[in-house]
């Protein structure tokens, strides 16, 4: 097959530790080609439906020079047997285009996952609502008395930007801190922007679990983030330690419950942040941490995905 990844700039990523960059060398050792797109390359056109200017890699086993360019032109994203979209957020204006230029090319055949629909409706911090039996006590609002009678009730929280990711933008938030004010004023831009407020949860001490799902099936190891001493947030990309672990009970029921509602929607690659026993995000747009479990524990979760995504492609029978 040939494989499209929509993807950020190659030079940004971390080969010793990015999961798409896993994902790819995965594919090219089942046989398959490996092209890689830039989302500002996705355009359409009425003669020529939604194409890409996208480059064929083949893929190295160095961390550094980790591909070699074999091929560059326009391709129609039709003519793939599958498109990746891999872009991390920011989820913005050009992140929507995107999703709409992909749906574009969905109707003219092309099979894109996680499928562009599902990513423009699904909110990766506003998505626990759906499973209240599993959500962290939370509030989503932009006016700022509506945050702040929560920090009331519940005397120590978190309060987050419903758009970032890596632990970015994210304070903890206790009742009597001299700097709430101002945090909130900062976070909703005066009332003007919505954030998201959830309980404190004191088992983040014991890390921030990162349980995988990849086509329906539930990798049976999460990787818990441990902040780092003095910090709050465990994400990798703020200075936490990952941890491999076997799913605990409640990981499971979890994601065995969300793994069935979410694959029906077209959600082939679902990453699920657990801490202690509650749910607090459903991220979907570049879920990460394959490569870190496959050190710890020797499950590949990369490979798992590239043969879910033949079944995914195989001609119906």
């Amino acid at each position: 097959m040939r494989i499209a990844f929509v993807v950020d700039p190659l030079p940004s990523l971390k080969a010793y530790k990015d999961t798409s960059i896993a994902l790819m060398r995965a594919a090219q050792a089942a046989g398959h080609a490996v092209w890689v797109v830039q989302q500002s390359a996705i355009h359409w056109s009425a003669l020529h439906g939604v194409c890409a200017e996208a480059v064929h890699l083949e893929m190295l086993a160095d961390d550094d020079e980790w591909f070699v360019e074999v091929d560059r032109h326009v391709v129609a994203l039709r003519d793939f047997a599958a498109v990746l979209m891999r872009k991390d957020p920011p989820f913005d204006t050009e992140y929507v285009t995107s999703t709409w230029l992909l749906e574009r090319a969905e109707a003219e055949g092309a099979r894109v996952l996680n499928r562009p629909r599902a990513l423009r409706d699904h909110s990766e911090k506003l998505a626990v609502a759906e499973f209240p039996q599993f959500a962290v006590p939370g509030v989503v609002a932009r006016v700022p008395a509506l945050i702040h009678a929560f920090i009331d009730l519940e005397r120590d929280t978190i309060v987050k930007p419903l758009d970032g990711m890596g632990g970015t933008g994210v304070f903890r938030v206790r009742r009597d801190d001299p700097n709430r004010n101002v945090i909130v004023e900062t976070l909703t831009h005066n009332g003007a922007r919505t954030v998201i407020a959830q309980r404190y949860i004191p088992e983040i001490d014991d890390g921030d679990k990162r349980i995988l799902i990849v086509g329906g099936e539930v990798v049976p190891y999460c990787l818990a983030r441990i902040p780092k001493p003095g910090e709050t947030r465990g994400n990798l990309a703020v200075g936490g330690r990952g941890v491999a672990r076997e799913l605990s009970a409640r990981d499971r029921q979890i994601a065995t419950t969300l793994a069935p509602v979410l694959a029906a929607r077209g959600l082939f690659f679902i990453g699920l942040d657990v801490i202690g026993d509650w749910l607090t995000e459903i991220n979907i747009t570049s879920p990460t941490c394959i490569v870190e479990i496959a050190e710890q524990t020797g499950f590949d979760a990369a490979e798992l995905f590239v043969t879910a995504l033949e079944r995914e492609c195989a001609p119906a029978a």
